[in-house]
This record gives structure tokens, C-alpha cells and sequence, in this order.
């Protein structure tokens, strides 16, 4: 092991370190607070801004003091992103553990970039507008719509993945030990956020496959056009209000991981 690899890995491993990605665990579980208060007002017919990261971040820079905590969020975000790269070069040796924190330092980054986006500018994209272009770029390349059509489907699979990960719990095997009531709270907690994590990715799936067939990147959307798509069903906002519900308790996880989370 060389001395530059060594330091990395000693740096990745510190108290500091793990203090800051408990921060960030912390604005995790505030921006998809804010979402699922968001998607419960679109369930009533209310709310004044989009219910993504997107509609979240403006929410918070329209509070009090909302440029600091925006700056916090930035720097949580920016060492969970960090975290999780040190987890994929020096983490676990199964390659799809690596694959999954890469696949969350993309997350991370570009959470950061929405949070600067805003603080620098004093604006950003939603979710929805940012999945429509990215969609519309892919669809004029060659072979766009296979390649549309396999993110679609690599969406829909994800949200599955995420459904049977709740049900079989295993989120617990992030967790530290804890008391048997933190434990049994954490483990619902866990399996309805993560079903309600599962459901917008498929249906997100869903549409973004649907742009590929129809040629139409329109079809596209985030999380705001995926949870308003539950309050157009049969079952009206209702869908949608549990939808969001289950955000809040995935919320609420997020908070109880900052605590016992394996670092």
C-alpha cells in the first residue's frame, strides 16, 4: 500500500470524517422531510413549489437563515459524497457494494451541484425539467431510444430492488447496535420508506420508458411529475397521500441512520 493511498484511507476513516457524514445523513433526512411535506400539499391541493430536491432546496432558501442552512446542506451532502467514494475504493470487497456507493456518489454529486446552483445563482432546475432534458440529449443520439429504454428499465428494476430491500431489512446491515425499540422502530421505519422509495422509482421507470417508445421526452419526468402521477389514479390523492407519507417515514429513518449508522 502506497503512503499517498495509506493517507487517503487514514483520512476516509477519521472522527472528522465520520462526524461530517453524520451531517450529511442529517440534511438527507431534511431534504426528503421537505419532499414528503411537499407531496402531502399537492395530495390537498396545495403547496407553492414542486415536490423534488428541487422544490425542497427553495424551500429551505426561503426560510430564515435559509442561505446557512443551505451551505451546511452543501457541505453534509459533499461528505457523504466523499464518503461514499472512499467506500467504493476502500470499502467492502464485493464489486456490487462498490457499485452502490459509486452509484451514490453520483446521487451526492449532483445534489451538491443543485445546492450551489442555488446559492450561487439564486435559482435551479426542477427535477422534472432536468429528467426531460438529459432524456431529450439521449434520445438524439444513436441508438437513443434503446439506450432511454434501458434506463427506464433499470429504474423500474431499481424501485423493486428497493421494495424487496425494505422487506427483507436489508438496510439493517448499515446499522450499528441499538436498544430492541430503537431497533423495531428503525425496522419499520426502514421497510415502509424504502417500499415508498421503490414505488417513485418504478413509476419513474414507467414514464421514462415510455418517452423512449413514443419518441417524446415530454414523457420524462422527476420526482415531482412521478408523485403526481399517484394522485391521478383511480384512488385519486389518496395514492398520494400515502405515497408521501411513506416519504416522511423514510424521512424519519434517514434521521435514526445519522445515529447508529456504521461509518
Amino acid at each position: 500500500m502506497g503512503k499517498t493511498e495509506t493517507v487517503a484511507r487514514q483520512a476516509a476513516n477519521s472522527t472528522t470524517m465520520d462526524r461530517f457524514a453524520r451531517v450529511g445523513l442529517v440534511c438527507r433526512a431534511l431534504l426528503y422531510g421537505l419532499i414528503g411535506v411537499l407531496a402531502v400539499q399537492v395530495a390537498f391541493g396545495g403547496g407553492g413549489h414542486e415536490a423534488d430536491k428541487s422544490g425542497a432546496i427553495s424551500t429551505v432558501a426561503g426560510l430564515p437563515f435559509g442561505a446557512v442552512i443551505l451551505w451546511i446542506m452543501t457541505v453534509g451532502f459533499a461528505a457523504l459524497a466523499v464518503w461514499q467514494a472512499s467506500e467504493a475504493v476502500f470499502g467492502a470487497r464485493e464489486a456490487k457494494r462498490r457499485v452502490e456507493s459509486a452509484s451514490r456518489v453520483v446521487v451526492y454529486a449532483v445534489v451538491v451541484y443543485s445546492l450551489l446552483r442555488v446559492l450561487l445563482s439564486g435559482h435551479g432546475k426542477s427535477d422534472d425539467q432536468q429528467s426531460r432534458d438529459v432524456t431529450g440529449m439521449l434520445l438524439g443520439l444513436p441508438a437513443g431510444r434503446f439506450i432511454v429504454g434501458i434506463i427506464g428499465l433499470g429504474l423500474v428494476a431499481l424501485g423493486v430492488y428497493w421494495v424487496w430491500y425494505g422487506y427483507k431489512k436489508k438496510f439493517r446491515r448499515e446499522l450499528g447496535p441499538m436498544s430492541p425499540r430503537a431497533s423495531k422502530v428503525m425496522n419499520r421505519l426502514g421497510m415502509i420508506g424504502y417500499a415508498a422509495r421503490g414505488l417513485i422509482a418504478a413509476l419513474a421507470g414507467v414514464f421514462v420508458v415510455e418517452a423512449a417508445i413514443t419518441y417524446d421526452p415530454d414523457k420524462a419526468g422527476g420526482i415531482d411529475a412521478t408523485l403526481r402521477a399517484f394522485a391521478e389514479t383511480p384512488v385519486g390523492p389518496w395514492l398520494l397521500l400515502v405515497v408521501a407519507l411513506g416519504v416522511l417515514l423514510f424521512a424519519a429513518y434517514c434521521l435514526g441512520e445519522a445515529r447508529w449508522r456504521r461509518t
